[in-house]
């Protein structure tokens, strides 16, 4: 039986029921939850150390009014970190390999930035369709041309994370499949391949964060600029 390599993204079900459920909802158990010591362990201080840096980082650009997606911002960067690195190890399933998973993370966030703008502030919000001092003959075309660059922006978020964590993916499948056919031929061979594997399962390691960072980063960017 002929196995292909995107079979790996398949959604899991066991008995005819889908998995990908239980795939989204993992990651929560993993955190560890607060007390009420004085005194916290290291890995509370270190998870808490990180979260402050992120929001200093995330919302020192933006606006005071939009401080209070702060909470959100953080819960879904550490809920795409966790699921992009779990998706790393061995017989596990990546929900963020599915678009139709990251557009529902993408559409209606971006779509709540959008409704705020134009509820806070619609001048600037439509001004930024038409950038000042265009030519009039360009009007046209430079309104339409803004317009289809703001509703492409939601597609933009969903595919990228998707297609990062895709190529990823197969490229270590790839590779994998070739040291293990290579071990009994050129062992050689086989042990550099395999090395190149490891260095690679080390980069997509940064991947799988960066790409959650910058996930996040744009929405605080799309919601910078309607707040």
């Amino acid at each position: 039986m002929n196995v292909s390599f995107f079979d790996q993204f398949l959604s899991p079900s066991l008995l005819g029921i889908p998995l990908i459920a239980m795939a989204i909802a993992l990651p929560w158990l993993i955190f560890p939850t607060p007390t009420h010591r004085w005194l916290n362990n290291r890995l509370m201080t270190l998870q808490a150390w990180f979260i402050n840096r992120f929001i200093y980082q995330l919302m020192q650009p933006v606006n005071l009014g939009g401080h209070k997606w702060a909470i959100l911002f953080t819960a879904l960067m550490l809920f795409l970190i966790s699921i992009n690195l779990l998706g790393l190890l061995p017989y596990t399933f990546t929900p963020t390999t599915q678009l139709s998973l990251n557009m529902a993370f993408a559409l209606p966030l971006w779509l709540m930035t959008v409704l705020i703008g134009i509820s806070n502030q619609p001048t600037i919000a439509l001004g930024h369709l038409l950038p000042e001092g265009t030519p009039t003959p360009l009007v046209p075309i430079l309104i339409i041309i803004e317009t289809v660059s703001l509703f492409i922006r939601p597609l933009a978020l969903g595919v990228r994370l998707t297609a990062n964590l895709t190529a990823g993916h197969l490229l270590m499948q790839l590779i994998a499949t070739a040291a293990f056919v290579l071990i009994t031929i050129m062992p050689t061979v086989a042990l550099l391949t395999s090395t190149i594997l490891f260095l690679l399962t080390i980069l997509e390691v940064a991947v799988a964060m960066i790409q959650a960072y910058v996930f996040v980063l744009l929405l605080s960017l799309y919601l910078q600029e309607n707040v």
